[in-house]
């Protein structure tokens, strides 16, 4: 795991994520979204065929999407956590478009 870029700027943005101030449904929906993207990537990486490993993919990129809709829902499109999930958007897309 430790040579899974991907997975290390998901841990990057799991990290950073949880300094997000919110009121307690959306931080709950948010902290879920984010462990979903990081353990989707570290199940797919451990997966033997490129079907297998692309599904967990996909099922991150959704968990990407899905924290990108809450932070326009709470009004954080211009915080560091915005960036960042921008950059790892783009990788796992890069990741489902490129699996073997």
């Amino acid at each position: 795991m430790e040579n899974f870029r991907c997975f290390q700027l998901a841990k990057t943005f799991y990290q950073e994520s949880k300094n997000i101030k919110l009121g307690y449904d959306a931080k709950n929906q948010l902290d879920r979204a984010a462990r979903s993207i990081a353990l989707n990537l570290a199940e797919g990486y451990g997966k033997r065929t490129s079907k297998d490993r692309k599904k967990y993919f996909q099922i991150a990129y959704g968990s990407c999407k899905e924290f990108k809709a809450l932070l326009i829902l709470e009004n954080f499109e211009n915080s560091k956590s915005w960036e960042i999930i921008d950059s790892l958007n783009a990788h796992v897309y890069k990741l489902i478009r490129n699996a073997p």
